[in-house]
């Protein structure tokens, strides 16, 4: 309510409506090229390190439209993107931590998991999309789910599945996921010499034979919707294989990890029956890949209070999200903390926020009125200077 009166009293503070932040970013762009303190052309992932930290670099639409056109990124960020007309991410320390301790892995290694924890909106989903970026620049498989609580919570259909009795398929989403992970990994399906190591039966007239490419099996979920699942458990086994034979590195990106091991799903029986996760078809083949059995991989995931339920958001620590068995399931793992911004990066928040003319000129003092009031929690910045 303080910062909205706040606004009211200095209506050029905050820009009402996207067309027109969409024009002043348009007029901004050319001088947006040029590096600021709070900028950097460095777009390379591969290169970013302490000297771009809490600085924006900038991802081209048509590989943001390629890595994230299925999710990966918030809904209200993601709105913001069409808004600014660009995607920006900053250079935060736990992305940074994360894509060095991958530069210098030993791949000959059982796969590392890293786990991404945090409050609610300190930016655990942005930093794995940096990470994911930083995948995709660098020739990693990518198998990546953008929000796994989705499956749990908001399913686009449930069936009954047909080859594990008592368990519940989700076809659309099974489908929907191929998708994604054709999108993301178009180059690679069509470089890479990958084919499936056996023949798979999926019903008395259809298989896919030894010997086909990963792609072809890819597309065999994608038009044949009903054996989405059982494609990709065939397909995450078959990436495991290649891995560990040397054949591609993979990188495995899971946002809110920790809805696999909750008490709770949305999801019902015929019988008026909740179902838990570990009756859902996509469970399984994601937790077998989540493992450490095989190398040449690395898994970076995160756990986040909001892929649970009311009642179970006490605590945003790994061991309370996870619970017993998703604890021992990744144990040992990497933990890496995300926090709010530093007051490095909260300035660079409000200066990106300047340039892209979200907000105008501010009178004195007032930076330090939406420090206090977001409580430097980039989410809760977010919600201070959206549109009215």
């Amino acid at each position: 309510m303080f910062v909205r009166q706040s606004l009211r009293k200095f209506p050029q503070l905050a820009q009402r409506n996207s067309a027109t932040a969409a024009a002043a970013a348009s007029e901004t762009a050319r001088e947006s090229l040029v590096p600021t303190d709070y900028r950097t052309n460095e777009t390379n992932t591969k290169a970013h390190s302490k000297v771009h930290e809490a600085k924006f670099y900038s991802i081209p639409m048509e590989t943001k439209k390629q890595l994230f056109g299925g999710g990966g990124f918030p809904k209200q960020f993601d709105q913001q993107v069409k808004t600014f007309t660009e995607t920006c991410l900053m250079v935060r320390q736990p992305a940074l931590e994360i894509i060095d301790y991958i530069r210098n892995t030993d791949f000959t290694k059982p796969a590392v998991r890293y786990v991404l924890y945090g409050e609610n909106g300190v930016g655990k989903s942005l930093s794995l999309a940096h990470i994911v970026h930083y995948g995709h620049q660098n020739d990693f498989l990518l198998v990546h789910i953008p929000w796994v609580a989705n499956w749990m919570k908001r399913p686009k259909e449930t069936t009954n599945a047909e080859q594990q009795e008592g368990f519940i398929d989700l076809p659309f989403d099974a489908a929907a996921w191929l998708l994604h992970f054709k999108s993301q990994n178009a180059k690679l399906l069509s470089t890479l010499d990958l084919k499936t190591s056996k023949e798979y039966v999926w019903s008395k007239r259809e298989s896919t034979p030894a010997g086909s490419t990963l792609a072809e099996l890819v597309e065999h979920g994608i038009q044949r919707i009903k054996f989405a699942s059982e494609t990709i458990a065939a397909l995450l086994n078959e990436i495991k294989q290649h891995s560990t034979a040397g054949r591609c590195k993979t990188l495995v990106a899971i946002d809110g990890f920790n809805a696999f091991f909750h008490p709770e799903t949305r999801i019902l029986t015929d019988n008026k029956q909740m179902v838990t996760p570990d009756r859902i078809t996509l469970t399984k083949p994601f937790l077998d890949i989540t493992n450490y059995d095989w190398t040449n991989g690395v898994c970076v995931l995160t756990v986040d209070k909001i892929a649970m339920t009311e009642g179970y958001m006490d605590s945003y620590m790994p061991r309370y999200l996870l619970g017993t068995q998703g604890f021992e399931h990744l144990d040992p793992f990497v933990p890496v903390h995300v926090d709010n911004y530093s007051d490095k990066e909260f300035h660079s928040c409000i200066q990106y926020y300047l340039d892209r003319h979200w907000i105008q000129k501010t009178p004195e003092g007032f930076e330090d009125q939406l420090k206090y009031l977001s409580n430097k929690n980039p989410y809760g910045l977010m919600r201070l200077t959206r549109s009215l």
